[in-house]
């Protein structure tokens, strides 16, 4: 089934959907028909590996019938039992990419790979930082609402995507995230003070850089919204801007160009890495 979007220049196109509305990605029918075939070549039974791992055989039909993503722990427990070499655990990652939202899914996997990664979010903590609670609070807040097993496998699908902050070799990333996000009590006290709490491990880190954007700073080229701009490990420069669940990948090298001055030109007006954690200390204290 195809649909019709406009093309920026204005060009009306057809554009085919990477899936239907109630189709299951790919990559979890793969990974089923995978353990299916270990599975029967280790000569168990569904139960029997079920018991194995310490999942419910309705667990391990659903897995393999690719109706549900099979968890890290599942896969490592799977793939130690079935002497699978590795084999599950290789995909894993294409696992959680799917369960990423569509629009998300094509960015995530340049995203995954890159050498550097500068973002700037003016309305929430990014994702990249986000804990689960304050991940599973943005989800819950979604129109229309989601349910309760969707709001798991994008939380998961987050958390997965956080492998970046620690992968080697290391990417270079710097966030600048808006006062007034900081301050947006997304969740509780409690998540808000959990998620503060990250954003200065993280910063800590010798690869990572946050920089918070003071309220009542005057125009700065981040008003226009939020963005990334990224080099890849072809070292390909891209931007990607994001609203109201669509997702662009920016590739035109003059408005890559565009958006790296206009990262620029926040990275000097925001508080330094310094002053920025100092800020958020002092937000820490007043919970």
């Amino acid at each position: 089934m195809s649909t019709v979007r406009e093309t920026r220049s204005g060009r009306a196109a057809k554009v085919k959907k990477e899936e239907g509305e109630g189709d299951l990605p790919g990559a979890w029918a793969a990974y089923g028909r995978l353990l299916q075939h270990l599975r029967k070549r280790a000569g168990l039974t569904q139960q029997q590996l079920g018991e194995a791992i310490g999942y419910s055989v309705e667990q391990v039909a659903s897995v393999e019938q690719g109706r549900r993503p099979a968890k890290a722990a599942f896969t490592r427990a799977a793939d130690r039992v079935l002497e699978a070499g590795g084999i599950l655990e290789v995909l894993q990652d294409e696992v959680d990419r799917a369960k990423l939202p569509r629009f998300f899914r094509n960015f995530a996997v340049i995203e995954a790979e890159v050498v550097s990664r500068f973002s700037f979010d003016p309305l929430l903590v990014p994702g990249l930082l986000q804990t689960e609670a304050y991940a599973r609070a943005v989800f819950a807040g979604h129109c229309p609402p989601l349910s309760a097993e969707i709001i798991d496998q994008h939380t998961e699908a987050r958390l997965s995507r956080q492998k970046l902050l620690t992968r080697v070799p290391l990417a270079e990333l710097s966030f600048i995230v808006s006062e007034e996000a900081l301050r947006n009590p997304v969740g509780d006290a409690e998540v808000m003070r959990g998620q503060w709490q990250r954003l200065l491990e993280v910063g800590a880190s010798r690869n990572v850089e946050v920089q918070v954007m003071p309220a009542a700073s005057g125009f700065h080229p981040g008003l226009n919204g939020p963005f990334v701009v990224l080099e890849t490990n072809q070292h390909q420069h891209l931007g990607y801007v994001e609203s109201q669940e669509v997702g662009c990948v920016i590739r035109e090298p003059a408005e890559v160009s565009a958006f790296g001055l206009r990262y620029g030109k926040l990275r000097s007006q925001a508080l330094n890495c310094e002053e920025s954690a100092r800020l958020i200390e002092r937000l820490v204290g007043e919970t």
